[in-house]
Formats: C-alpha cells, structure tokens, sequence
C-alpha cells in the first residue's frame, strides 16, 4: 500500500496539480489584494468617495452588549470583483495553452530516418 501511495503520489499529473494548487493560492492573494488595496478605492474615489468595504444593511442596530446585524453587500462587491478578475485570468490562461497545443497537434511530425531510407529505397525499385 505503501508502495502505491508513493507511485500515486510522484505521478507528474499529481506533483502538477499540488504546484498548480500553490500558484494558484498565492495568486488569488494578489488579486485580493489588488482589488481590495487598488481597484476598489479607486473606483470609489470615482463613485464620490465610497468606501465599499464600508457599505451594508443594518437589520439590527447594536444595543449594549449584541452586536448589529447586517447584510455587509460591500464586502460582496469586492468579492465579486475578485472572482471577476481571476475567473477572466483563467480564461486568458486556459486560451493561451489550448491554442499552443492546437498549433502542436497540426505541426506535422517529422518521420524517423529509417522510415526515410525505406522511402528512398521504395521510390529506386519503382524506378527501375
């Protein structure tokens, strides 16, 4: 079991995923960051000075102790435009090698020399 686990783990397609998983993590920090530190005050700016991570719906307002409850639809914009900005860098990723490959798979591969020599070979006989 031991031995399995070792060759299911080593498997390029697994090792793959594991550093695709870590970018992955650090990216959606960046983006994070990006629109939370950049584009969002920014765009507030642009707004009048809104700040979105301010912006929500009180449904109760705090009394003594109990905090309020309220519906926080600023964080969610931001989150949104998170979501936005790294499903759109997907999809510009994903393109950009799917159209690599499709250029791969139409370059005809070159045959093998032996299959060369045969050629010439076969095209001498028919000459003769």
């Amino acid at each position: 079991m031991l031995k399995e686990f070792k060759e299911f783990a080593l498997k390029g397609n697994v090792v793959d995923l594991a550093v695709g998983v870590i970018i992955g993590g650090a990216f959606g920090k960046i983006v994070t960051s990006l629109v939370n530190d950049v584009l969002m005050p920014l765009l507030g700016l642009i707004l009048g000075g809104i700040n979105f991570s301010d912006l929500k719906y009180v449904i109760t307002p705090a009394a003594g102790e109990v905090p309020e409850a309220a519906i926080l639809y600023g964080a969610f914009l931001q989150s949104i435009m998170d979501f936005l900005i790294i499903s759109f860098s997907i999809f510009i990723f994903v393109k950009l090698i799917s159209a690599r490959k499709k250029k791969e798979a139409v370059a005809p591969a070159a045959p093998p020399a032996d299959v060369l020599l045969l050629e010439e070979i076969r095209d001498l006989l028919k000459e003769k």
